[in-house]
């Protein structure tokens, strides 16, 4: 597509606040669906482990293969490479720049040091992107979003366990190798062999059947997840947690985004996926992390409600800069 004729439509595409909450709505319907699935026993504490293995070991594999080898619109070695290359890149850096910052503030390990460096690092890269990139610049662009997401998977599934654990990596690496870091090693050298494409249709029916059910399960198990901490609300207020998290997820790691838009040498296509990922709050996912390996999950739901709340009105502000900032508009 042409470079102007992109730009403009991007511009046209911008969001208002009310196409924004439209976008965000079903997204938050889900979880907000979780809470009473929980609270009325739908959803046991025995059948949320089962359902939290389910995603992770079953359906997160699934969305992870059909995301990188099922992409007609990816082409060529950079395309395949760069994305995730740069998704696995960015979060490394932005789970350091978290863990640092936090430590320098005066949390510590066994009080929330992990989970939060795990939570604020964690860019929201599925559930709220999605529905974003379509609105913006179309379904096409949602290719090179799934390819960065392989990366960040990767970074999730490595760097981000071993943060939570606090393991070196010769200890840790058992836990290193999961069905979703397997997945996308699989999913890579099918894609760049080419091996991908001689897949039968029969089979890709069976794989999208189980990737579609990852993105709204993992939003009901989040609002079943966020359930029990609702109990006592007053324990979601931390303000030294929230506030330090707002600075860093919404006003200092958004930079890092946008640097590496503008200054990499990359397509306008990843661009745009960088742009929109500056502005995103925290992963809902850190929570089911924290919760599988040991970490604190009522620090991840705090910072998860707290920079979403925010987010909802700085995510226009920031797509707007970041377009222009990079270059994508006039």
């Amino acid at each position: 597509m042409d470079n102007g004729l992109a730009r403009r439509q991007s511009d046209e595409r911008m969001m208002s606040y009310t196409q924004l909450l439209l976008a965000v709505a079903p997204v938050l319907a889900l979880i907000g669906l979780g809470l009473p699935l929980r609270r009325f026993g739908w959803i046991s504490e025995a059948g949320e482990e089962t359902l939290l293995n389910l995603i992770i070991r079953v359906l997160m594999p699934a969305l992870i293969f059909e995301s990188v080898v099922h992409r007609s619109a990816v082409s060529g070695a950079g395309d395949v490479l760069l994305p995730p290359l740069a998704g696995f890149v960015l979060t490394v850096l932005s789970l350091a720049i978290s863990w640092y910052v936090a430590r320098g503030l005066g949390l510590t390990i066994g009080h929330g040091l992990r989970t939060f460096a795990l939570a604020v690092g964690l860019t929201n890269y599925g559930y709220l992107p999605l529905p974003l990139m379509d609105t913006l610049f179309g379904p096409e662009s949602r290719a090179f979003l799934l390819m960065h997401n392989a990366g960040v998977e990767a970074a999730i599934w490595t760097v981000g366990v071993l943060i939570v654990t606090g393991d070196s990596p010769r200890a840790a690496w058992r836990k290193l190798i999961n069905a979703p870091l397997l997945a996308l090693i699989f999913a890579l050298v099918l894609k760049l062999t080419g091996a991908g494409d001689h897949i039968p249709e029969v089979v890709w029916i069976f794989i999208h059947g189980l990737a579609v059910c990852a993105i709204p399960l993992g939003l009901l198990m989040t609002g079943a997840t966020f359930a029990p901490h609702l109990n006592d609300p007053r324990q979601l207020v931390n303000p030294r947690v929230i506030l330090t998290a707002w600075l860093l997820r919404l006003a200092v790691l958004p930079w890092v985004f946008l640097l590496a838009a503008r200054y990499a040498p990359i397509s306008d296509a990843l661009k745009q996926v960088l742009v929109v990922q500056a502005a995103m709050p925290t992963a809902v996912i850190s929570v089911i992390v924290a919760r599988i390996y040991g970490g604190q999950p009522l620090v991840a739901v705090q910072i998860i409600l707290g920079t979403t709340a925010v987010a909802v009105f700085t995510i226009p502000a920031w797509v707007k800069f970041g377009l222009a900032f990079v270059g994508l508009v006039p």
